[in-house]
């Protein structure tokens, strides 16, 4: 899937009224996926999750920082630094920092969030693509390029959890393309501790439900009683 929709959303007091009440009627954990375009945002929105009946805060670093030429928090070490620990200042709940993989190198951002104090990183967020219209010549985007998601961005995603599972002692949330009981295996020998379903939800409604029936076939067919157990196990070549 290639979207370009941004990150647009009614904003924290209609969640607060509307959309939290609603989903404290289910026996679930709630994390809150926050976005701002400077730092000060992001303080500001944290100091108001920080007063809710939620169970955590994923900072969604992938945003465009308006005070510094619209890149990405998240493409640096010290972007992610700053920006989490100025949050983790006014945030008591588990912050977890999602990591952009428009990047060189996936390792440092992850290192300056662990280091600025964050409980996890969760990765990948969309790859930036691009689509053509060969009869119009142009675009198919109105925003030109656009983010990459689904089972296309699966094997980038796992190599990048690897990277960081073996660099940070922080849980690694890992996500990008996972539709099947096999790809949270993947996941999960990479190095991820728990696992995110998106796109596949557009594909198949039941994509989670179908996933953990595989994960348990898997789980039956190696004779494993806990699969935490399996958690970066993979054997190298």
């Amino acid at each position: 899937m290639l979207n370009s929709i941004g990150l647009q959303n009614p904003g924290v007091e209609y969640f607060m009224d509307n959309d939290l009440p609603w989903l404290k009627k289910f026996d679930t954990k709630i994390i809150v996926n926050a976005c701002g375009s400077s730092i000060d945002e992001y303080v500001e929105l944290a100091k108001v999750l920080n007063t809710l009946d939620i169970d955590g805060v994923e900072l969604n670093l992938s945003c465009p920082n308006v005070k510094a030429g619209c890149m990405a928090f998240g493409t640096s070490y010290e972007g992610v630094k700053q920006v989490t620990s100025e949050v983790r200042k006014v945030l008591d709940k588990p912050l977890i920092v999602k990591l952009t993989p428009n990047v060189t190198d996936i390792v440092e951002p992850a290192k300056g969030a662990e280091d600025a104090g964050a409980d996890g990183v969760s990765l990948i967020n969309t790859l930036l693509g691009m689509s053509i219209d060969i009869e119009k010549q142009r675009p198919f985007l109105a925003n030109n390029m656009g983010g990459l998601s689904g089972p296309a961005v699966k094997p980038v995603a796992v190599r990048m959890v690897y990277q960081v599972a073996q660099a940070v002692k922080i849980p690694v949330l890992g996500l990008g393309g996972i539709v099947t009981g096999k790809d949270v295996i993947e996941f999960m020998l990479a190095g991820a501790t728990a696992i995110s379903i998106g796109t596949g939800n557009f594909i198949e409604p039941e994509t989670s439900i179908k996933a953990i029936e595989g994960v348990e076939d898997y789980m039956r067919r190696h004779n494993i009683d806990d699969i935490n157990s399996i958690i970066g196990k993979v054997q190298m070549n």
